[in-house]
């Protein structure tokens, strides 16, 4: 085992907070069996304390040792999709205290692919909650350097597993009601779950239980930000001048001081995305316009992200 990976499992081990990285996004970790630890990370984020956070385990038992009740459907998807970017939603066991489920029946489970995620959650040997290792409702971090640019001091040690490879966070599929359902879209796509599962995968429903990433505000820059489509992208340009800062498709614009390309596939699209946000952030402009990808099932990761993020 790597020292600082071993540093990080002690830390974790004392109540401390880690970040770490993990195919999606980086992870800002404590111990999700500590009140005090999952307060500190909650008081790090900023994030509302009914909020709930994802647990992280090394394997499918772990991860299920924290569930009530563990349904077929659930064993399925563990085994097609685990380790990976796959969150799923279970009726808690006595293990999942109210801390880390925003006080509702339910908790989220995940078990990440990324090899340092692995290496850190075998040391350390029980569930490490870990939303995204930044300040709540900002853009997601995908290198170690977004860690430490946003969280500083508030975190003990920032574990470089270099660029998130996934760049947008885990699909959840909620299975607590006794249907599939899909509560936020990620790397893994609907017709790859319902595939798995042999049925319809539902959508997300008014009484669905409250999860990361749920709020309509989230993954959103400072610099105020707007999705337009491609046909009124010229004519906004046209509107703000060289005083915006555009994400597109397309080659850029001489009127336009900052422009950013982005690939025409939802996956490489994804991978940049966050980094490509927080590039533009930086750009000194007053605004950011982006172009709006496909209304297609493939993009519904990279839509729902760009959606929230322009709320």
């Amino acid at each position: 085992m790597r020292p600082e990976v071993r540093r990080a499992a002690e830390i974790l081990e004392r109540g401390g907070l880690v970040a770490f990285p993990t195919e999606t996004v980086y992870g800002l970790g404590a111990d999700a069996s500590s009140r005090e630890a999952v307060a500190r990370l909650y008081a790090a984020k900023r994030r509302p304390a009914d909020h709930p956070v994802i647990v992280h385990f090394a394997d499918a038992q772990g991860a299920f040792a924290w569930a009530s009740a563990v349904p077929p459907a659930a064993m399925k998807l563990a085994a097609q999709f685990w380790p990976g970017p796959l969150t799923l939603i279970l009726k808690r066991s006595a293990q999942a205290g109210d801390f880390v489920t925003g006080g509702q029946d339910t908790i989220g489970l995940r078990v990440p692919s990324h090899p340092v995620a692995q290496e850190l959650l075998r040391a350390f040997g029980g569930g490490i909650a870990a939303p995204s290792a930044n300040r709540y409702g900002k853009v997601s971090p995908t290198t170690a350097a977004h860690v430490r640019e946003d969280l500083g001091e508030d975190v003990a040690l920032v574990l470089d597993g270099g660029p998130s490879e996934v760049g947008i966070e885990s699909a959840i599929v909620d299975l607590s009601g006794g249907r599939a359902v899909l509560l936020r879209p990620g790397g893994i796509s609907r017709q790859q779950l319902a595939q798995a599962l042999g049925e319809t995968v539902e959508e997300k429903r008014a009484d669905s239980p409250r999860h990361s990433g749920g709020h309509e505000r989230h993954y959103a820059p400072r610099t105020p930000a707007r999705l337009v489509p491609t046909h009124t992208l010229d004519q906004e340009i046209a509107k703000l001048g060289s005083k915006v800062a555009v994400l597109a498709f397309s080659r850029p614009d001489e009127r336009v001081d900052y422009w950013l390309r982005m690939p025409r596939e939802p996956a490489g699209y994804a991978q940049k995305l966050y980094a490509a946000l927080r590039e533009l952030d930086g750009a000194q402009c007053e605004s950011i316009l982006i172009e709006a990808p496909p209304e297609t099932a493939e993009w519904a990761g990279v839509r729902d992200r760009l959606l929230r993020a322009t709320s």
